[in-house]
């Protein structure tokens, strides 16, 4: 099996041993050589591993017996750290196509923490009954991982052995492509990757933007603006695989500003400035922040809203929350080493331009667009950019004039770029 891939395995064999040794066996019937490594929160007598979770342990620092005298929580974290520094030794030389984990609650949030934290494009799975929770956006995340759902908890039967079975041929499937672009690497595309964050609000900008990066011979990514996208954006902006980005629809800010349901977290409009890469940012959809319908908390009951669809629910941002974004945005733009500037689309910020507000009872209240409220953001931010860093357009954000400036000014940042 010279030329078979290797699909590397987490388990936590305490608890798992005899599904692990099933899907390692299924691994090897699909064409995969498993390389096993334990992730065990306490000491057993299984020793079959490849990687055993002693060594694993010891490569944070401490025995694996001492283990026992930690939380749940700090010896998960633990093995996080082991996982993720051995792991992710053996990806970066090349000797892994592939990983897999299986297990439940705690393994998934073990075991999906170091492939978070593995390159965009390696094969990745997770093996788990919670695959069919809610709790898959935080397995998940940012990163490429698939989840496969074994329908009953981990233990052998007719179904989850199917279910392991049918993943681990999946797994083995993926991971001897991988390997065979791996080692063909002309099959790389070679074209700049351009982020582009957009959001059904600017659609029309989005496809404009996208249409005029391609024609001049880049590629693009559109990261959607509900959480995940943007955690994605800075991720990939982290690692070095974007060339460009235009920031369109920066929302996520005002979620994580508010405690909206689309909160990109803490780091968002970080990663692009932190890695030097060229930044046309726009103030999209600022205007609102997103809340699930009948779920808005009581300290907003008397604010502006407008019904997006049947689950989204949007609150106008007020004065106040448009000033703390623009010295939010502000703060992380100047600390930026690359290029940026700022594209302020006067005639309105999203596609609820020119619509009416209302109360949570259903009156109207006034327009949504409220110029005044939205130039205490721009206020804000310009006590931390220069003023050759803001571009104030006369145009919607879904205007294509507003969505050439935007190509434009990112051309301008990166002229030496080839395509």
């Amino acid at each position: 099996m010279a030329d078979a891939p290797t699909v590397a395995v987490l388990a936590t064999l305490d608890s798992k041993h005899e599904s692990v040794r099933f899907l390692c066996d299924a691994l090897r019937d699909a064409g995969a050589v498993p390389w096993l490594v334990d992730l065990s929160l306490r000491p057993h007598g299984h020793d079959f591993a490849d990687i055993g979770a002693g060594t694993v342990a010891q490569a944070t620092g401490i025995a694996w017996e001492a283990l026992a005298k930690l939380s749940r929580a700090d010896a998960a974290q633990t093995m996080i750290r082991g996982g993720m520094a051995l792991v992710g030794a053996e990806v970066n030389a090349g000797k892994i196509d592939g990983i897999v984990g299986l297990g439940g609650a705690n393994g998934s949030t073990i075991f999906c923490a170091v492939m978070r934290q593995l390159a965009v494009g390696l094969p990745k799975a997770m093996v788990t009954p919670v695959a069919a929770t809610a709790a898959v956006q935080w397995y998940v995340a940012e990163s490429d991982i698939a989840m496969f759902p074994t329908i009953g908890d981990i233990s052998l039967n007719r179904v989850t052995r199917t279910a392991i079975a049918n993943a681990a041929a999946a797994v083995a499937g993926m991971a001897t492509a991988y390997r065979a672009r791996r080692h063909h690497p002309e099959t790389v595309s070679p074209t700049p990757l351009i982020g582009v964050s957009s959001f059904g609000n600017t659609q029309p900008a989005v496809d404009r933007i996208t249409a005029r990066l391609e024609q001049d011979g880049f590629e693009v990514i559109h990261f959607h603006a509900s959480g995940p996208g943007g955690r994605a954006l800075e991720s990939l902006a982290a690692r070095g695989e974007l060339a460009g980005v235009i920031d369109l629809t920066t929302s996520e800010l005002t979620d994580s500003l508010t405690g909206g349901v689309y909160s990109a977290g803490d780091t968002r409009l970080t990663a692009a400035g932190a890695a030097g890469i060229p930044q046309a940012v726009v103030p999209g959809c600022l205007d609102f922040t997103n809340w699930w319908v009948g779920d808005v908390p009581k300290r907003y009951s008397d604010r502006e809203f407008l019904q997006y669809n049947v689950e989204i629910l949007l609150m106008r941002t007020n004065a106040a929350e448009c000033a703390a974004l623009g010295h939010l945005m502000g703060e992380r733009l100047a600390a930026a080493k690359g290029p940026v500037r700022v594209l302020v689309p006067t005639g309105g910020w999203s596609q609820l331009a020119g619509r009416n507000a209302h109360d949570l009872a259903g009156r109207e209240t006034g327009p949504w667009t409220q110029p005044d409220t939205d130039r205490a953001w721009l206020e804000a931010l310009r006590h931390h950019v220069s003023d050759d860093t803001v571009i104030e357009l006369p145009h919607h954000i879904n205007d294509p004039a507003f969505a050439d400036a935007c190509v434009d000014a990112l051309l301008e940042m990166m002229p030496d770029t080839p395509r």
